[in-house]
């Protein structure tokens, strides 16, 4: 086992200001500290602006031996953050990624068989319109859902249109006036998180489109926010404390034997609330 400082490393590439407003990255920490602790580690968090400060934050933990492993996250499709931490020889599990098929141990998460599923639930209640505001696309799972996506619409017969967002509320206005801005605008939305749907929801409020009468809302990952907003928001519900401690293990697993593993992540089921109704039927 490496000889570190019995602490665990995760770096978030993102804006302190977006940090406070995810429920989905404190969950997944209370769930990796939860489970670490039990064994006498902690998780060392640090947060940079981006995966160029990222990068400079693994080569300084291992020249110093800071950490005895990382944690991480929102892999990119083309990431150079994986050669770095084979280089440096620092264990790693990364939380999801486009396959179970990885140089480090990961918990992956099937992102396209978890949107067919929402996909398939909108259509089935009449949606033949449908929209979607994603994260980031050069993230692996961004790419997994919107090509699952588009793909299961176009199966389905369903007209599918995506717009890019970045998780956060300012973003989801955009995306969401732009949709609804359109002539033929979906009647069902789909959103990469929790925080964007609830901004989809004020959008719709300011616009005096009746939530579920006239447009069917889904959030992705599932929070407390989904459960307080007005209606309740339906969602792709992920158990993110449970992965952490997923995670957690999975870390504590490749410590004591050096053996990388993939394990998967539940799948994400959806949770049906105030916010998806039967699509409306024009009128005869």
């Amino acid at each position: 086992m490496t000889q570190g400082m019995d602490a665990v490393g995760l770096v978030l590439a993102r804006p302190a200001r977006m940090l406070g407003l995810e429920p989905f990255f404190m969950e997944l920490i209370a769930g990796i500290e939860e489970s670490i602790a039990t064994e006498g580690r902690s998780l060392l968090l640090h947060v940079v602006p981006d995966h160029e400060a990222e990068i400079r934050a693994y080569r300084r933990w291992g020249e110093g031996k800071l950490v005895d492993a990382v944690v991480v996250v929102n892999l990119e499709v083309e990431d150079a953050r994986l050669d770095v931490l084979l280089e440096l020889g620092i264990p790693t599990v990364v939380v999801g990624g486009p396959t179970r098929e990885m140089p480090v141990s990961n918990v992956w998460i099937d992102n396209a068989q978890a949107m067919r599923d929402a996909v398939g639930h909108l259509v089935g209640l009449g949606h033949v319109r449908l929209g979607r505001v994603s994260g980031p696309h050069s993230l692996a799972h961004t790419q997994a859902r919107t090509e699952a996506f588009v793909t299961e619409c176009t199966r389905l017969g369903a007209q599918g249109s995506v717009l890019e967002g970045d998780y956060g509320e300012e973003s989801a206005v955009r995306a969401t006036r732009t949709l609804l801005g359109r002539g033929s605008a979906p009647s069902a939305i789909i959103y990469d998180n929790d925080v964007m749907a609830v901004a989809g929801l004020r959008v719709a409020a300011e616009l005096g489109i009746a939530v579920p009468d006239q447009l069917s809302l889904l959030a992705w990952d599932d929070s407390a926010l989904c459960r307080l907003s007005h209606p309740q928001l339906s969602a792709m519900s992920l158990d993110v404390h449970g992965m952490g401690v997923q995670v957690a293990d999975s870390v504590l697993n490749l410590l004591a034997s050096g053996t990388v593993v993939s394990s998967t992540a539940p799948l994400p089921r959806l949770i049906s609330r105030g916010s998806t109704a039967p699509a409306q039927r024009p009128p005869a």
